[in-house]
Order: structure tokens, then sequence, then C-alpha cells
């Protein structure tokens, strides 16, 4: 990282404040629309609320608009076999647990502008390691343990590079290089790749 850390610290929680109080505000027809979409596609909340960990160890609520069938959790032990991901992690490209608004709002990454408002409230930022579960946290190493040093955010590098399919400690060991290297210019680089992937003019690489 610069040598100039408080400063970076200080400048980008006030880059996040700004960025994400001016998303939320020119964004506030599309999240008023996304919710009817969700409730008129399928039962349940039109938003998810989960537990992830953050900066230190510490739970916050994680937000996300609701793109699967209401109780999808409870399906999960029996898609274990179709899991495409490194476990502790779990993915699947196509996930039956999915709706149909949920499939349009994952392909375009709208279902994580929720998580403006946790930028907002500052347990995330926009760029930084993703916020992992808590059995996910159980299974870090005392080494790996450096990842929950910074904020959690909304956009990293392993977000841009893969979508699908992760290994788990090569994702680590991604976040673990962001922190002992992150500077302006790599923030705004991840930001550009986010900007290009979300808008698919460049596929993850």
């Amino acid at each position: 990282m610069s040598a100039s850390a408080p400063l970076y610290v200080a400048a980008k929680r006030g880059f996040d404040i700004l960025l994400a109080g001016s998303g939320l505000l020119l964004l506030a027809p599309l999240l008023a629309a996304i919710p009817i979409l969700v409730l008129l596609d399928s039962r349940g909340p039109a938003i998810f609320r989960q537990t992830r960990i953050g900066k230190n160890g510490r739970p916050f609520n994680f937000y996300k608009f609701r793109s699967m069938f209401l109780g999808a959790d409870l399906l999960k032990p029996t898609l274990l076999a179709l899991n495409e991901a490194d476990y502790p992690l779990f993915k699947i490209r196509k996930d039956p647990r999915i709706t149909r608004v949920g499939r349009v709002l994952r392909k375009t990454s709208f279902d994580e502008l929720p998580q403006l408002w946790n930028v907002l409230k500052g347990d995330m930022t926009l760029i930084g390691p993703r916020p992992h579960l808590p059995e996910e946290v159980e299974h870090y190493t005392e080494r790996q343990r450096a990842r929950l040093s910074v904020t959690p955010g909304i956009t990293c590098l392993w977000q841009v590079s893969r979508r699908v399919g992760e290994n788990f400690e090569e994702w680590i060991e991604m976040d673990l290089e962001y922190i002992r290297r992150r500077t302006w210019k790599t923030d705004l680089f991840i930001l550009w790749k986010t900007f290009l992937v979300v808008f698919n003019l460049e596929r993850a690489y």
C-alpha cells in the first residue's frame, strides 16, 4: 500500500460516501422498480439479507435483491454434487433455484445494488475483498485471516476475473495480494474493469 496509508483510507471513505450516495439517488427509480418485479415473479421478500463477516471479523447484515426462490437454502444439500466452486464455496453456473427475474438481476449485477447502502453505512467499501459467510471464514488459516484486516467491498479483482468455478485458496491469495499492494491506481483499475464487465463491454478474464 502507498506510504500515505491514513490519507488513502480517509480519501477512500469519502469516495465511497460520494459514489454510493450519488448512486442511490440516481438509481432511485430502478431501486424502486426492481422490488416490484421480484415480488411479482415469486413469493417472498424483495430484499435478501444474510450475515457476512466484515473488517476485524465483525458480522454485519449484507443486502441483495432476492434472485432465488424462497427457501432456496434448504435445497442446497441436494445440489452439492453440482457445485462448480472449490469447497467451502458453493457456486452453480445454472442454479435451478434462481427465478426468472433473478437471472436478469444476476446477469446485469443489479442484484448487488442494495450493497450501496452497506457502503454508505460503512459495512462495506466499493473496492475490496468480497465479504465471506461465517462458515467460509471458519476455513481461513491464521495467515488468511489477514483478509479481514480491511473493509470488504462490492467488487474486487477476483470478482472481475472469474464469476463461477472459484478456487477458494486462489481467491484469498488474490485478495491478500491486493491488500498488500492496494493504491488508488489499483482501485480505479478494478472499478473500470467492473464497469466493462457489468455492461458486457468486456468479459471477465
